[in-house]
């Protein structure tokens, strides 16, 4: 039997602050795990057909497991163009953030989209602001 995490004021606050850094909708869920979004803008096209799709433009960041020290498993995600994979990789990287994944979920998708997975133990308001530069160029 696992017990539930109560979700305290701080934890919202945190949650707060981390989602309007990144420039996205923040959520508390039950664990607590805080849970942003953010649309992007990218014109793409499947199958010949133009989509706005949520699992094409919809950027998610998260943390959760947050310590005593303030620091918590942290994760990120967004979709980009295929030449625009070395920078992200490269931005994150030298902010000290791992890339954990790298790959595509369309086919016949134009321009090429490229999934790029993210995570580090950080103080949330750092991995944000980490975060923020590093995707800045995406638009």
């Amino acid at each position: 039997m696992t017990s539930k995490v109560k979700v305290t004021p701080q934890f919202t606050r945190l949650c707060n602050q981390f989602g309007k850094i990144l420039g996205g909708e923040s959520e508390v869920d039950e664990g607590p795990v805080c849970f942003v979004t953010r649309m992007t803008n990218l014109n793409e096209k499947i199958l010949g057909r133009r989509t706005r799709s949520p699992l094409v433009q919809m950027q998610m960041f998260s943390f959760e497991s947050l310590d005593k020290s303030g620091r918590a498993l942290c994760l990120g995600e967004t979709a980009l163009h295929q030449n625009q994979v070395n920078r992200l990789m490269s931005n994150l990287r030298k902010r000290g953030i791992k890339v954990t994944a790298l790959h595509n979920h369309w086919l016949k998708e134009n321009p090429r989209l490229m999934y790029m997975h993210w995570e580090a133990i950080s103080n949330p308001i750092v991995f944000a602001k980490n975060t923020k530069e590093s995707i800045a160029f995406l638009g």
